[in-house]
């Protein structure tokens, strides 16, 4: 189906940042990309997000970086706190260079979809149904729904970037388990104002055993909330309204000032995500012509961080392969995964240990180290140095590394 010279007809199945990092890409190189979204409209919604160095370096080739931005700045200011609101100041790593940069999922999702040319077709309220393909290309059922009408399309390639439990996923690969529970919960919504008794951009971090509360600050705008807590039962979860499963998960001692305002703040919020946390693996992204990316093949948690710029890396490598292996999708697929898998096994791995004690101590030893570093990071100097180091670490080289760099 592909002409010669040029790059075939892809579909992108998610409207999400993986998704249109993907469709942007294709479009560089030569292909196109119809997308296909199973909302009726584009989503412009999200919360906090870390962009790390391994997204900056693709999204400044994709063209996109500065239409992201950055809402991180001097101003921001984090602190460690209890339920009364006692707080001690805590060093931010994003002060430094080569820390993260703070942005909303919406700042990536508009920078990104701003970059599709025009002639780019994207279609809503539109989910596949069925999957075929045979050694020239991939015939697929797509359903509208707003219509309630499905047709049969043929494209050379198809990319499921459709999230962690991915449509394609199913549709395509031999059934086998894939998602994989922490046994933790989150729930994030983002604030229309800061929390009271702080400034606007005031972050803070209220840590026990098992369970967490975390405002994620900005420079220019209200913070975003994130709760973490451990379960047994996942499913128990799910069984009452969100707020009752937080006042059960932060129970039985009395809430506190503080943590009171936060649990009512999320209540009142009229945009909140309440969920499991789980992983993606799988032993191969594609099969043929088909391939997932994102949190569709590799969802590693927001305890890694790198969701966002693993999706925009993943997406822009994946039409450097296509573009160097023109002519041979299955072998450009291959290719990608062999770049990728290293890098997203390491954040994988990273997110279960590492980034998982970061935001939620499991019990009271990992309680007491984690209070021993903030209180070493508090002496003068010490702190800066501490972070500097953190900074340095192989979890954050890793972070940082450019997967995606085309000259590799």
């Amino acid at each position: 189906m592909s002409n010669s010279g040029r790059g075939g007809r892809a579909l992108v199945v998610g409207l999400g940042i993986a998704g249109i990092a993907t469709a942007v890409r294709l479009r560089q190189v030569g292909w196109e990309p119809v997308v296909v979204e199973r909302a009726p409209t584009r989503r412009s919604g999200g919360y906090y997000i870390a962009l790390f160095g391994s997204g900056v370096a693709s999204a400044g080739r994709l063209g996109v970086l500065e239409r992201i931005g950055d809402r991180g700045g001097p101003r921001i200011a984090l602190y460690d706190v209890d339920r009364s609101g006692n707080r001690r100041p805590r060093v931010n790593l994003g002060s430094f260079d080569g820390g993260p940069r703070p942005l909303l999922r919406g700042d990536v999702e508009q920078g990104l979809f701003a970059a599709l040319p025009e002639d780019v077709e994207i279609r809503y309220s539109t989910v596949p149904t069925h999957i075929v393909q045979d050694e020239s290309g991939v015939r697929v059922s797509l359903r509208d729904t707003a219509a309630d009408t499905t047709a049969d399309e043929r494209f050379d390639l198809v990319v499921g970037a459709d999230g962690m439990r991915s449509t394609v996923r199913g549709l395509a690969f031999a059934p086998q388990r894939c998602l994989y529970p922490l046994n933790y919960m989150i729930a994030v919504t983002l604030l229309d104002r800061p929390v009271d008794g702080f400034g606007l951009s005031d972050g803070l971090i209220l840590a026990e055993p098992g369970r967490s509360a975390w405002v994620f600050p900005f420079a220019d705008r209200a913070p975003s909330l994130l709760f973490s807590y451990r379960t047994r039962d996942i499913d128990a979860e799910f069984s009452r309204p969100p707020v009752e499963s937080l006042r059960a998960a932060f129970g039985p001692e009395p809430t506190g000032p503080l943590l009171e305002g936060l649990l009512d703040r999320y209540q009142q919020a009229p945009d909140a995500l309440f969920d499991s946390v789980q992983q993606v693996k799988m032993p191969s992204w594609s099969r043929g012509r088909v391939v997932l990316v994102g949190d569709a093949a590799w969802c590693m948690t927001l305890y890694s961080g790198m969701g966002v710029s693993s999706g925009i890396a993943g997406g822009e490598l994946l039409g450097t392969m296509l573009r160097r292996h023109h002519g041979d999708v299955p072998g450009a697929l291959r290719a990608w995964e062999a770049r990728m898998r290293p890098f997203i096994h390491a954040q994988q791995d990273s997110a279960l240990v590492t980034g998982r004690r970061m935001f939620t101590p499991q019990d009271r030893k990992e309680l007491i180290v984690r209070a021993g570093m903030g209180r070493l990071m508090r002496v003068p100097g010490l702190g800066r140095a501490i972070c500097r180091r953190l900074l340095d670490s192989k979890d954050m080289r890793a972070k940082n590394t450019d997967v995606a760099a085309p000259w590799v």
